[in-house]
C-alpha cells in the first residue's frame, strides 16, 4: 500500500491503471468505510482511498480544527484493502483561495442543508476536485449520507463525468445503530438510547407498508416521539427516493430520513421503503 501526498505523484502512479475504484473519506475510519473498501474490489483492480478533512464543508459554528485526525490508525485499517491512500494537505488541495464552487441543486437547502448552509456546496466542490485528480472509473459513497449521495450522483451526471457512482449499504451495529464517526462521542447511556432513532424510522417504514399515507402527521408524531425521549430533532422526513422531494401518496419508492441530536451529538439515518 502506497501513501501519496501530492497530486502530481498520485497522477503518475495511476496513469497506466486500467480500472480504478475510489473511496473518498475524511478519515477517522470505521467499519462502514472499510465495507466500502471491500466492496470496491468488485469494481476495480486498483483501489484508491483518500483521507482529507475538507475545510470548505465546515460552517462557522462547526469546529474544523477539532475534527478527529487519526491517520496512523486509519492507514493500519486500510492495509490489505487499499492499493493507494491519497493524503493531501489543505495547501495541496487548495493552493490558492477557492473562488470557484460547485453550486448544488435546490434540494441541498433542505434536510441537512437547512441547518448547515454551504455544507453541500463545499462537499460537492471537494468531491469534484478529488474525482478530477483521481479520475476513477467507479467511486463509492455510503448510503447513510443519503442526501450527499444523491447530490453527488446528480453532479456526476450533469457534469458528464465518465464515473459510475456506487452507493454502499449502511453498516449497522448489532443493535441497529448506523455506524458513524460521531458515535464515539456518545456516553454509555446515550449509546444505549441512540438506537431509538433507527427504531423510529423502522416504525415509520412499517406504517407505510401497512397502508398509512398521512405523511405529514406521521412525521410530526415521529418528531414528538424523539423529542419526548430527549432528542433535539432537525428533521424527520418521508421523501421520494429518485429526487428527494416530499413523498406523494401514489409513489412506491420512498426513503425515510432523520437527523437529530442526542446530548449534543448529531446523528443521521435513513431507511428505504420499497412498496413494489
Amino acid at each position: 500500500m502506497q501513501i501519496i501526498t501530492t497530486i502530481a505523484e498520485l497522477r503518475a502512479r495511476l496513469v497506466n491503471e486500467q480500472s480504478v475504484a475510489f473511496v473518498p473519506t475524511m478519515g477517522n475510519l470505521h467499519e462502514g468505510h472499510l465495507n466500502l473498501m471491500r466492496l470496491s474490489r468488485e469494481h476495480g483492480s486498483c483501489i484508491v482511498a483518500s483521507i482529507f478533512v475538507n475545510p470548505l464543508q465546515f460552517g462557522p459554528s462547526e469546529d474544523f480544527d477539532k475534527y478527529p485526525r487519526t491517520l496512523e490508525a486509519d492507514c493500519a485499517k486500510l492495509q490489505g484493502l487499499a492499493d493507494v491512500v491519497f493524503v493531501p494537505s489543505v495547501n495541496e488541495m487548495y493552493p490558492e483561495q477557492q473562488t470557484i464552487f460547485v453550486e448544488p441543486p435546490l434540494i441541498a437547502n433542505e434536510l441537512c442543508g437547512a441547518t448547515r448552509p454551504g455544507h453541500f456546496r463545499g462537499m460537492a466542490t471537494v468531491v469534484l476536485k478529488l474525482l478530477n485528480i483521481v479520475q476513477p472509473h467507479v467511486a463509492l459513497f455510503g448510503k447513510k449520507d443519503y442526501q450527499q449521495l444523491h447530490i453527488i450522483r446528480q453532479m456526476v451526471a450533469q457534469m458528464n463525468l465518465p464515473i459510475h457512482i456506487v452507493g454502499g449499504e449502511t453498516v449497522r451495529a448489532a443493535d441497529g445503530l448506523a455506524l458513524s464517526s460521531r458515535n464515539q462521542y456518545l456516553s454509555k447511556i446515550q449509546r444505549s438510547q441512540a438506537t431509538f432513532l433507527y427504531q423510529t424510522l423502522q416504525r415509520l417504514r412499517d406504517a407505510i407498508v401497512q397502508g398509512e399515507r398521512n405523511f405529514e402527521q406521521m412525521q410530526s408524531q415521529a418528531v414528538l416521539a424523539l423529542s419526548t425521549e430527549g432528542w433535539v430533532v432537525d428533521y424527520v422526513s418521508i421523501r421520494n427516493q429518485s429526487d428527494l422531494l416530499s413523498a406523494k401518496q401514489s409513489q412506491c419508492k420512498l426513503v425515510v430520513l432523520a437527523a437529530a441530536k442526542l446530548g449534543g451529538v448529531r446523528l443521521l439515518d435513513n431507511i428505504d421503503v420499497n412498496l413494489k
